[in-house]
């Protein structure tokens, strides 16, 4: 009957699993939208995503998979302390991968304004006009600076001035969104830290057990 210790390595290895399936879900979802056709319901979530390292959480994704699978054996072989070794070694690896991923995104918080007028600068007047219908406002700065693109929101130079610019609705949605991301990243993490921390107890576990094991023999008491 198994333990209660390999019951929770078990169960944590499985939502280590999920955490892999989960990232790979939202990598591969977030590649897809970025090839739709831009909205003003899509413009603003596929411009950051632009900027987050979606290829990089896709590998990680299978490098999490390639563990979980060699935690197998682990689960298989009672007394196998190698197969364990070898998996905390992988969850280190991936831990940190994904440590790596959410700095990253992290970072483009500390300099969102920055960036997203660097951005702004460099989309056409389509997107510019996506993003004005979407967080209704006029410009990025401000009217003038730069110059508000003329649409449905923007009529008018008078109705532009009086919107105001798209910095603020803009830097506070990306932060939000950008935010929800690296949380989420930091989070697996923490599933990994507590993976690793099941491996470490089933490898003492086990080690215990093979020294109980071999004083039995020493004492003749291995076949009781």
């Amino acid at each position: 009957m198994p333990t209660k210790l390999m019951m929770i390595f078990v169960g944590m290895d499985f939502v280590f699993a999920g955490c892999g399936g989960l990232l790979l879900g939202f990598s591969l979802m977030s590649e897809q939208r970025l090839r739709d056709s831009p909205t003003v319901n899509n413009v603003a979530e596929n411009l950051l995503l632009g900027k987050c390292p979606l290829t990089a959480g896709v590998v990680n994704a299978i490098f999490i998979f390639v563990t979980f699978l060699l935690s197998l054996p682990a689960l298989f072989l009672p007394m196998n302390r190698g197969w364990l070794r070898a998996q905390g070694w992988l969850v280190v690896i991936c831990a940190t991968f994904t440590l790596g991923l959410g700095l990253s995104v992290w970072i483009e918080t500390l300099q969102t304004r920055s960036d997203l007028g660097s951005l702004w600068a460099k989309e056409a007047p389509l997107m510019q006009s996506l993003l004005q219908q979407k967080f209704n406002c006029c410009g990025y700065f401000n009217s003038t600076s730069p110059p508000f693109v003329m649409d449905s929101t923007c009529l008018s130079s008078l109705v532009a001035a009086q919107k105001g610019g798209c910095i603020a609705p803009f830097s506070t949605f990306a932060n939000t969104y950008l935010d929800q991301i690296f949380t989420a990243a930091f989070g697996i993490v923490g599933v990994d830290m507590l993976v690793l921390l099941c491996v470490a107890m089933v490898l003492q576990y086990r080690q215990e057990q093979e020294r109980y094991r071999h004083i039995d023999e020493k004492l003749g008491l291995g076949g009781m």
